[in-house]
């Protein structure tokens, strides 16, 4: 079967996305509400209880708002590794031993036929993660939130088959915005977001030609555009050479209010 995906929503409104094989089904973060979580999945066809783990990116409440609800209504499992567990445990309620699974950064785990591999980002976090799915030779691969893109993050995603990768922000519409001269120094640091330029330039060394499709992810809503993220994208990639058929290109969007379509990711 190889894998399939669909991201609930994305941005600092809430961040979820649902990773399947044949035999299993995970959620990555729960950022949104409980309620809200279970409404969009069944947009998508798939009910709470169909919900085989949790796996956790980092404790910000973009990506846990509705972690300990869903959890404990669903009698899921939650993903974490330890320090992370140190800082969102205050923040999710009662919870069963059992569902307090720590998988510590760069540990695989495995899923039904799916095998799931935590690795290192750097973000303002106490441990924050990415995770890369692979199921018989397909690979995708989940950057968000991260300052930048270090060797190691790279050598654990390139080559993917589908990436979904942070385009957070446009500088100039940062650097311009309302937001306080700190918080716009945290973002624009190693340890904040990626730009839309910053983007561009990972996925000249990110993308091979196994690369089907690219998801820009995270998008702010006060200093970003999707079609502004696509526009740089697109000019960095061709400027560095990389060309695509209309029916072809990779580029794909995310939403804050709506999930994607299910992607099939299989191997030609």
């Amino acid at each position: 079967m190889g894998l399939r995906f669909t991201v609930l929503g994305s941005g600092s409104t809430g961040n979820a996305t649902i990773v399947q094989c044949e035999d299993a089904t995970v959620l990555i973060d729960a950022g949104l509400s409980a309620k809200k979580l279970e409404e969009l999945m069944r947009e998508r066809g798939v009910a709470g209880h169909e919900i085989d783990a949790i796996l956790v990116t980092h404790e910000h409440s973009d990506h846990i708002k509705g972690l300990g609800a869903f959890a404990r209504k669903h009698n899921v499992p939650i993903y974490a590794n330890e320090a992370t567990w140190g800082a969102l445990e205050r923040h999710v309620g009662t919870l069963t031993s059992e569902q307090r699974v720590i998988m510590e950064t760069g540990e695989t785990a495995k899923f039904g036929a799916m095998r799931t591999t935590s690795y290192a980002i750097s973000h303002d976090a106490a441990e924050p993660v990415g995770y890369v799915f692979q199921d018989d030779d397909v690979k995708l691969s989940l950057a968000t939130d991260l300052g930048y893109v270090s060797d190691k993050v790279r050598r654990m995603i390139e080559d993917s088959d589908v990436l979904v990768l942070e385009s957070n922000h446009d500088v100039n519409m940062l650097r311009m915005g309302r937001y306080p001269w700190n918080i716009k120094r945290r973002i624009l640091s190693d340890i904040g977001h990626l730009s839309n330029e910053a983007a561009g330039e990972a996925l000249c060394q990110l993308m091979t030609d196994r690369t089907k499709r690219v998801y820009l992810a995270h998008l702010s809503l006060d200093h970003n555009l999707m079609d502004l993220a696509k526009l740089t994208v697109n000019g960095i990639l061709e400027n560095n050479g990389f060309f695509f058929k209309r029916d072809e290109h990779p580029i794909r969007e995310t939403y804050h209010d709506r999930p994607t379509a299910w992607d099939e990711v299989r191997r030609r």
